[in-house]
């Protein structure tokens, strides 16, 4: 019968290698400290740390980090195998044992129902899914899961039917274990994806979360307590770990976030620093993953809703709140936040609520909870407060209406009034959101926020890639001002914007970045100058070029077990000619995710450029059916359908990107002549202007309304435009003889 029980754990028995560490830190070596120190350090085992650090390995193995991953077998399956069936969302799943194994009978890559064997457990509370193998070294985490707070199966997507073909499914992409979860499931883990044969060799240390990936190997650290410099009293930074006791709190907080982000990891091969982006590169707070004020929406895992906060600008750490070891939080209720913050606090007089009633939590005002994976509660980290007034004027979510949900958000932003006074304290989002909605008023707030350097990094990185989006000349010189930022995550986001700006504005001034001392940004760098041909690189930048280059083509690679890496990588061959490979990962990335559209925008690029116009159109009327609100998609239909001499087509397209309000200047520029061509002078000049409107000191439009009012006789409005032009590109020898027409 089996045993349903929260937590169970296995015993380990450390006697006899204890025995042989006790001897060995007995016997002290006479290596120096700074021999040790130069040393690479190895990975050793939890099993070293023990006899040492026996408190905090109790606490260990108590934890969920003890329990991340875990063989299957009686004492670490918490889930009902005992001939259990289960049906969720037209999904007949059975639960049974075959002797000491563990099977799931549930649907397949192929739409039919298979016995899948159980090989390991994955995680542990509030929710235990099940790892499969299957060809290719590949791991596929399961969709019924364990809901180990109600002790019951359940599905994480109810009323959700997911087809077998869906990168959805349990058996497709977005659940691989390798690509997806193992890094942060399992210490010193080396994922090991073969592009080629689209297969893993996935090892690692250990099969948990463990002590040497939070502290780094630990070798080092056993020498140096071994040692007799140790004896003597010398000391060794952080005893020889990557991170230790006496640590400082970004090297704590990059310790945490190198798991507890959403992020893109950048290579298998870790730099030990204090700059987190040596390794990997944080999500920003775009409305893609979080609400437009920066609240948790989709999974952020905790990092980018902290390093928001006031408490992390004010030097709160994770340890401050957490047990490291254990991972529960200090203290219950009030009282944790009541060890830093002073009693008014938790008073009515503060929070206008009942003592000790749920309004009275801090949490649920300053930490609103959000429920992923369908049973797993998170809070948001951003510890803010709560701005109903925004709710009202943006449609944000606000933590009053959270919990008094048949109270509108008028009355809560009313009732703050009266409790607190009419003004708000400025907060970052009161630029980010206006900034993120791409209109007329964006660039203002988005220039402030950016500009604004006492404001977390990650909002004034957030309003970088906003920035990107708005074609201006006021934009890309506060973005290349932006490269030179002291803080990493703000360099790094101005880079990557400064790609939808013409070349010749930056490729002069920010060829610092290609050199930078953090290898994100040296990668954004690289990537940045893939698209200029070789002999447009500035001299003096060749060097760090090439440099930054195999850094970047070394990160790329290391992306291609993901859908969007694939993409990434076709990109890069795009740039570099090489169509044929170029199509080879955009179809690869397709394969992966055959939701992503980006993918089939880029291939129907190289499908016309290499002559294969009926695959691109085909590519383009594909991505339409998947999302017909994308004015891009539109836009680029019409560039193609031009080109194949079909005008008619090519009108409709350009003006259904118009009429979804696309905020790309080449829309209306390529529409405005277009309909100039097709002798429809009056549509073409009120398209032009609404191109001028978006992007008044854009070249291609103001030479081609400059043209289009000399064509009419209308002098004046011809000469403005051509001033702007001399005013913005003098010297452009295809602006010469339009500039002697003009007189100027």
């Amino acid at each position: 019968m089996l045993l349903h029980l929260k937590r169970i754990f296995p015993t380990i028995d450390y006697l006899l290698f204890g025995l042989m560490l006790l001897s060995l830190v007995s016997c002290r070596s006479d290596t120096s400290v700074d021999t040790i120190a130069d040393q690479a350090s190895e990975y050793v085992g939890s099993g070293t740390c023990i006899t040492c650090h026996s408190a905090e390995y109790e606490d260990w193995i108590q934890s969920d980090h003890f329990a991340a991953m875990q063989p299957a077998n009686d004492s670490t399956v918490l889930g009902d195998f005992d001939n259990v069936t289960f049906m969720a969302d037209g999904v007949t799943n059975k639960f049974f044992r075959k002797g000491e194994k563990y099977f799931i009978n549930t649907q397949g890559e192929d739409g039919l129902n298979h016995d899948y064997e159980i090989a390991y457990t994955f995680g542990v509370y509030p929710l235990q899914q099940y790892l499969i193998a299957f060809p290719g070294g590949r791991f596929q985490t399961t969709r019924a899961s364990w809901d180990s707070r109600e002790d019951r199966w359940f599905h994480q997507y109810t009323d959700q039917e997911i087809d077998h073909s869906d990168w959805l499914h349990w058996t497709g992409a977005s659940q691989n274990w390798n690509t997806m979860c193992a890094s942060c499931h399992s210490t010193d883990l080396q994922k090991n994806y073969m592009v080629e044969s689209d297969s893993f060799a996935t090892v690692w240390n250990e099969v948990n979360v463990s002590c040497e990936s939070c502290h780094g190997p630990g070798s080092a650290h056993i020498a140096f307590v071994n040692s007799a410099a140790y004896g003597k009293g010398e000391r060794l930074v952080n005893s020889g770990l990557a991170y230790g006791r006496d640590t400082t709190a970004q090297r704590q907080i990059n310790a945490c976030a190198s798991c507890h982000a959403r992020k893109s990891d950048i290579s298998p091969d870790i730099v030990r620093s204090d700059e987190l982006m040596d390794n990997l590169i944080p999500q920003v707070l775009s409305n893609e993953f979080y609400f437009a004020d920066g609240q948790i929406r989709e999974e952020d895992y905790v990092y980018g809703s902290f390093i928001q906060s006031k408490m992390f600008q004010n030097n709160v750490r994770c340890t401050n709140c957490h047990n490291p070891h254990s991972g529960k939080v200090k203290a219950e209720g009030n009282a944790l936040c009541l060890n830093c913050h002073t009693s008014n606090y938790n008073t009515s007089a503060h929070h206008f609520h009942a003592p000790e009633s749920e309004g009275a939590q801090c949490v649920n005002c300053h930490m609103v909870a959000r429920t992923y994976m369908g049973n797993d509660h998170r809070r948001d980290h951003s510890f803010r407060v709560p701005r109903p007034d925004q709710s009202v004027k943006f449609g944000t979510p606000n933590a009053c209406t959270n919990c008094h949900q048949e109270k509108t958000d008028s009355w809560a932003s009313q009732t703050v009034s009266e409790w607190y006074g009419p003004n708000r304290r400025y907060h970052f989002s009161d630029d980010l959101i206006p900034g993120s909605l791409q209109d007329s008023t964006s660039e203002g707030h988005l220039l402030n926020l950016l500009s604004e350097t006492l404001q977390p990094a990650i909002a004034r990185a957030t309003a970088a890639y906003y920035l990107g989006q708005v074609p201006s000349m006021n934009s890309i010189s506060e973005l290349i001002l932006a490269t030179a930022d002291s803080m990493a995550l703000v360099r790094y986001q101005a880079i990557r914007a400064l790609e939808n700006f013409p070349p010749e504005l930056w490729r002069y001034k920010v060829s610092a970045g290609l050199s930078d001392q953090v290898r994100a940004v040296r990668i954004a760098a690289g990537d940045l100058y893939h698209r200029l041909s070789p002999e447009s690189i500035p001299a003096e930048a060749k060097e760090a070029y090439t440099l930054a280059d195999e850094e970047n083509l070394d990160f790329l690679e290391y992306q291609t077990d993901f859908s969007v890496g694939n993409v990434m990588m076709a990109d890069y061959e795009l740039q570099e000619g090489n169509y044929e490979n170029a199509i080879r990962y955009y179809l690869r990335g397709l394969q992966k995710d055959s939701l992503m559209n980006y993918a089939r925008l880029n291939l129907a690029t190289v499908y016309s450029i290499v002559g294969r116009n009926a695959e691109a159109l085909k590519m383009l009327h594909q991505a339409v059916q998947i999302d017909p609100l994308n004015d891009r998609i539109y836009y680029n239909l019409g560039l193609l359908q031009y080109e194949l001499n079909d005008a008619d087509a090519a009108m409709v397209s350009f003006q259904k990107a118009v009429d979804l309000k696309s905020l790309n200047p080449g829309v209306y520029y390529n529409y405005g002549l277009l309909l100039q061509q097709e002798k429809k002078f009056k549509a073409a000049e009120a398209i032009y202007l609404k191109g001028i409107q978006l992007d008044p000191q854009g070249v291609n439009l103001n030479y081609a309304l400059a043209l289009f009012y000399l064509e009419q006789d209308k002098w004046t409005e011809a000469v403005k435009h051509g001033q702007l032009l001399k005013t913005m590109d003098p010297a452009n020898p295809d602006f010469e003889m339009l500039f002697q027409q003009l007189g100027l």
